[in-house]
């Protein structure tokens, strides 16, 4: 079993049906085209100390029909299960990027309750997804281990707090933030951050773990 697992890993097998990759391709480009259209309308902006309801319907909406693609539809599991786990991790490289929350709180375009963990947990994210990338390279089967699936999870961990702090101060504190808000991340540019980039590194986590579980099964 171990050494199957290894040969999946290092030689990831092509997507059974092709169209699958296309269909989700033809998915993300609709996705990220359609925020463009509703950001430039303004549709994600709340009122002051109203929850954020179109953010979190812009996040939740993509990652619920990633999950319900997965479980049921046969073709998209085989996909997802046959990707390739030393791309996924190092896209999540691009995470590092997460230094741009303090450069914007620098600026007081955003507030420092919310940019920093954010921008110092994606850092984190960004910085150790090359070791973990060496650790695939150098031997497949890293995959299916415990710090493997612990990276992933604090991955997810470190997205699932900026969007809860983004989300429920509005709400639970609203005079907390002060002068600068975070009503900078329901416009565009950086609505894509939540309502684009967050579910989709989501998704790279999920993908990574549901090939981790498989792998040690």
């Amino acid at each position: 079993m171990a050494n199957i697992a290894v040969s999946h890993v290092d030689h990831p097998n092509l997507p059974v049906t092709s169209g699958t990759g296309t269909l989700i391709a033809v998915f993300f480009s609709a996705w990220l085209a359609l925020v463009f259209f509703l950001g430039a309308r303004g549709a994600f902006v709340a009122q002051r100390g109203a929850p954020p309801l179109a953010l979190l319907l812009g996040l939740l909406g993509p990652l619920t029909l990633f999950l319900l693609a997965y479980f049921t539809i046969r073709p998209v599991r085989e996909f997802i299960l046959s990707a390739d786990l030393r791309l996924i991790v190092g896209m999540q490289a691009w995470r590092w990027a997460g230094l741009g929350f303090l450069t914007l709180y620098t600026y007081r375009i955003l507030p420092g309750i919310f940019a920093w963990p954010a921008g110092l947990g994606d850092m984190a994210v960004g910085i150790t997804a090359i070791p973990v990338l060496a650790s695939l390279l150098r031997k497949p089967g890293f995959a299916g281990g415990k710090r493997f699936v612990v990276w992933n999870l604090l991955g997810i961990l470190d997205l699932t707090v900026a969007v809860s702090i983004g989300a429920l101060v509005p709400i639970l504190a609203p005079n907390l933030y002060g002068a600068v808000t975070t009503a900078p991340m329901s416009q565009l540019p950086l609505v894509l951050i939540p309502v684009f980039l967050v579910p989709t590194f989501l998704m790279l986590h999920l993908t990574a773990l549901f090939q981790s579980r498989r792998l040690a099964s």
